[in-house]
């Protein structure tokens, strides 16, 4: 690749369709790119990079929202600490980690309802050995064998 890029070679460089690329530049994710005289969008080679990063980003868990952030953290850095990758990164582990430890509880509550084998969810939560517990998520070991 060299020199300007069309929309279409951009897009299938970064393995994204044209709207996406189209929608990151309206949400000022990407520069504008210049237009050729008949119109057409010519884009950097940079804006294949740029693209690429984004949806690592968002693999990561970032929203766009988050990623426009952090873009613009690198652009406005001039020599001063601004709160970039390390700070959001630690910041989006601990939330990963937070979903982890919600996803486990709502595991281990439905592996007990299938191990109890609870077949009708309202006779299930009306009963004294419940395994799901749904008065309080926090609540664990309500299970006491069969029951549903």
């Amino acid at each position: 690749m060299s020199g300007s890029l069309r929309t279409g070679q951009v897009a299938e460089a970064a393995g994204v369709n044209i709207q996406t690329l189209r929608y990151y530049e309206r949400r000022g994710l990407l520069a504008e790119p210049e237009r050729s005289n008949g119109g057409q969008r010519l884009y950097r080679e940079d804006a294949v990079t740029a693209l690429r990063v984004i949806k690592a980003a968002q693999r990561l868990g970032f929203t766009l929202e988050e990623v426009a952030e952090l873009l613009e953290a690198g652009r406005h850095r001039h020599g001063r600490r601004v709160a970039g990758l390390q700070d959001r990164a630690a910041a989006k582990l601990a939330e990963v980690d937070a979903k982890i430890a919600d996803l486990t509880t709502i595991r281990t509550a439905l592996a007990a309802a299938v191990d109890a084998g609870c077949d009708d969810l309202t006779v299930c939560a009306s009963s004294a050995c419940c395994p799901i517990p749904f008065t309080d998520l926090a609540e664990e070991n309500r299970h006491a064998g069969p029951c549903c």
